[in-house]
């Protein structure tokens, strides 16, 4: 497993890539997408990646959206075959976002769509509205011209900065996604800016009607550890009406191996079978 390369910014980190090969060292065989759309939210071409229930589990059937497609979508088929042999998750759709291009190449637009707010030292960044249009307007109806899908579990994951484009989801008076996984969120971006838009929208008293799975390795920098803790203490101060969150740290985990255990429990937890 290929370690990352990451550079500080805002007081935090910012990965550039991990997870580049597997555990005998060899790469990863490579997963390919489904299809491609195009959005004209944000100009650009997403490679979308699908793994569906076979045939006899007839849908409609939760689905969740899983960023940074190129690079992690394979953990999350692993994580969730894995759930599901195990019968800790009901029959799901998973649906990876990706740019044709990983993390290190100049096709690769995460830091535009995955971060809300704009930071000077990152001159692309911001583009976190146009890219949930995107994946509101313009992906769920196409995906749901190709799978049956159930209207009421909406999920969506992500871990690092895919994570804040979630937590950007959900935070708002009417959240479109129900279901959301947020492994080791850069909580750091933008002087702690996901924190302050949660703090803000917590004044208003607006109800949230979703489950929240919240984690990080307890390996993971100090940054990444208290940002999360930081913000479980606000939410548990002034809670969100109808916002059932679940907290969980990995032992002997970092931000670079986590990923299999994120992905599993925190399928496991929002997508309990028989579970509303």
């Amino acid at each position: 497993m290929a370690r990352g390369v990451s550079h500080g910014s805002g007081g935090g980190t910012r990965t550039k890539f991990f997870w580049r090969l597997g555990p005998s060292g060899a790469p990863f065989a490579s997963m390919k997408p489904a299809f491609k759309l195009r959005s004209p939210e944000t100009g650009t071409d997403y490679a979308i990646f699908l793994e569906t229930p076979p045939p006899a589990e007839a849908g409609p059937h939760p689905a969740v959206l899983f960023m940074d497609g190129d690079d992690q979508f394979k953990f999350a088929v692993a994580a969730y075959h894995a759930a599901r042999a195990a019968g800790e998750v009901p029959p799901l759709v998973l649906v990876g976002i990706g740019y044709g291009a990983s993390y290190t190449k100049p096709a690769n637009r995460r830091l535009r769509d995955y971060t809300a707010t704009a930071m000077a030292t990152e001159p692309e960044s911001g583009g976190a509205e146009r890219f949930l249009g995107f994946l509101t307007g313009t992906l769920w109806p196409e995906l749901t011209r190709r799978v049956a899908l159930r209207e009421d579990a909406r999920g969506i994951a992500g871990h690092s900065l895919g994570a804040l484009v979630g937590l950007h989801a959900l935070f708002r008076r009417q959240p479109f996604f129900n279901r959301l996984l947020a492994s080791a969120p850069s909580l750091w971006w933008d002087n702690r800016a996901p924190i302050c838009a949660a703090q803000q929208l917590q004044r208003t008293g607006v109800a949230l009607p979703a489950r929240l799975f919240l984690c990080v390795g307890e390996n993971d920098t100090p940054s990444m550890t208290g940002d999360l803790t930081l913000l479980e203490d606000q939410l548990a101060a002034q809670p969100f009406p109808q916002l059932e969150i679940l907290a969980r740290r990995f032992p002997r985990r970092d931000h670079y191996d986590v990923l299999p255990d994120a992905f599993r429990a925190g399928l496991g937890v929002l997508f309990t079978p028989g579970a509303a």
